[in-house]
């Protein structure tokens, strides 16, 4: 079944609060504990009158381009509430008990399904809270195995000196934040991700490069691939040169790791001639060790949801088991299920975790394949139109360049020709209420972003928007 974007809100919902709402919401705000509370109606009330307007709406606008934020389709969104209804702590197997843990399976069965990859051959599977934690599982399970010593058991300093391995080395090309961020909570350091992208092409692998850094026999190895780059959408790889990857990986005993945050649902474009360079971007990505996906972005699911999959199950049992709480074993006559569903508990960071599977499994089985290819399609027809635009326009720049158009996913990376007009362009968009953008940098100067993101996409009345905004903002103040 299509999503029907038809049925989405009305384009009179403004993208953010206005500067009036805020400081309301602010000035209202509750700032210490009242001794007796006020009741249920009254923070109902509170909630709703007083805090809602305060917020800015990805959910309630189809045209909220900020962050690689998607919506939340209404499958969904029925998903969460029931998910928060039940309350179910998706961790502790007990499968006598409660479904839950079936649930997560079956909806982590169907986005393998959806990405075209092998359930049984990633069968180290799990929702994480998002990205971040993701990449942070990935460079775990990396460094667990690069260093060919049992870290998890005895820690960094004595797996390296019994190895004779002196560093651990990310190799990457324009790497996402969260990459950094994951590499020093693991233990290795920021510091330990390089880059070894073309000078020509930064987002693309210098393979020489690459060979020679994998070469060093004093440094174990991780490669992490960007799928797709943050600022253009743009992939690092085709099939191709993942091969290569693979097969120096497999030389020189590297890790291989794909951050496809919202690159992933490339996987389920149609092989057709419009979307050749896309489906050539995430070819080859069942090659790799591990990969991160986000199903709050693309999957349009509330936040927070990210996607952990990996092909070394053992390897990743070792890394995350939780040994020593027997309060928190299988219940008994669980292990044969055990052995077809791993426990979460055993396979993710958290001890903890709420009923993340269940907006997942309601938004794949609701919409199907043919729901979602239709979702990139529209995501996908729209920021082609927008760059169309943009490059077309005597006032903005597409960029990286011109040429970038048959290329373009889901992002598109404009600025203003005018240089005193691009230092304001952000905020002169997002202060008509009506479009939201991300803002950033492009070679060293400001840039501004659309993240075609929420399944509410309808290409004309969005386009015809946008079109608007754009006009508007250029004109003289």
């Amino acid at each position: 079944m299509d999503m029907d974007p038809a049925s989405s809100t009305p384009l009179t919902v403004e993208v953010l609060p206005t500067k009036e709402d805020i400081e309301h919401a602010r000035s209202q705000l509750i700032s210490f504990l009242p001794e007796k509370g006020i009741g249920l109606e009254q923070i109902e009330k509170h909630m709703r009158n007083d805090l809602v307007p305060g917020f800015n709406k990805p959910n309630k606008s189809p045209n909220f381009y900020g962050f690689v934020t998607g919506g939340t389709t209404p499958a969904s969104l029925l998903g969460d509430h029931i998910a928060v209804e039940s309350d179910q702590n998706v961790q502790v197997f007990l499968p006598k008990e409660t479904i839950a843990i079936e649930v997560e399976d079956r909806a982590l069965n169907m986005v393998c399904d959806l990405l075209n990859l092998s359930s049984d051959e990633w069968s180290h599977r799990t929702f994480t809270t998002g990205a971040t934690a993701s990449n942070i599982a990935g460079l775990a399970c990396g460094r667990e195995f690069v260093l060919k010593a049992n870290v998890a058991e005895l820690g960094m300093y004595e797996a390296m000196r019994t190895t004779g391995i002196e560093r651990i080395q990310v190799l990457t090309t324009v790497p996402h934040s969260s990459l950094r961020k994951a590499a020093s909570v693991v233990g290795l350091g920021r510091a330990c991700v390089r880059d070894v992208g073309l000078a020509e092409a930064p987002h693309r692998f210098d393979m020489e490069a690459l060979r020679s850094a994998l070469s060093n026999s004093k440094a174990a190895s991780i490669v992490a691939i960007s799928c797709a780059e943050v600022n253009t959408g743009l992939f690092a790889t085709n099939g191709e040169e993942m091969k290569q990857i693979r097969q120096l990986c497999d030389q020189y005993g590297a890790w291989m790791h794909v951050d496809a945050a919202f690159g992933l649902l490339a996987r389920a474009l149609p092989h057709t001639k419009e979307y050749a360079a896309l489906v050539e971007g995430v070819e080859g990505l069942e090659l790799a060790d591990s990969i991160t996906g986000d199903a709050h972005k693309l999957l349009n699911v509330p936040y927070d949801c990210g996607i952990f999959l990996s092909r070394h199950l053992a390897l990743g049992t070792n890394v995350f088991q939780n040994t020593k709480a027997a309060y928190l074993s299988v219940a008994a006559g669980a292990d044969e299920l055990q052995r077809i569903v791993p426990s979460p508990l055993n396979i993710g960071l958290e001890n903890s975790r709420r009923f993340r599977a269940l907006p997942v499994y309601a938004t794949l089985a609701a919409y199907g394949r043919e729901g979602y290819r239709d979702m990139m399609e529209r995501q996908i027809g729209l920021a082609r139109a927008i760059a169309n635009l943009i490059a077309s326009s005597p006032y903005y720049e597409l960029l990286p360049d011109d040429h970038y158009i048959g290329r373009t996913y889901i992002i598109v990376l404009f600025r203003a020709k005018d240089d005193e007009a691009n230092k304001v362009l952000v905020e002169r968009i997002n202060n008509m209420r009506r479009v939201y953008v991300s803002g950033t940098q492009w070679d060293g100067r400001p840039a501004a972003r659309f993240a075609i993101a929420t399944w509410q996409v309808q290409i004309e009345r969005d386009l015809a928007v946008i079109k608007e905004v754009l006009q508007e903002v250029v004109k003289p103040q």
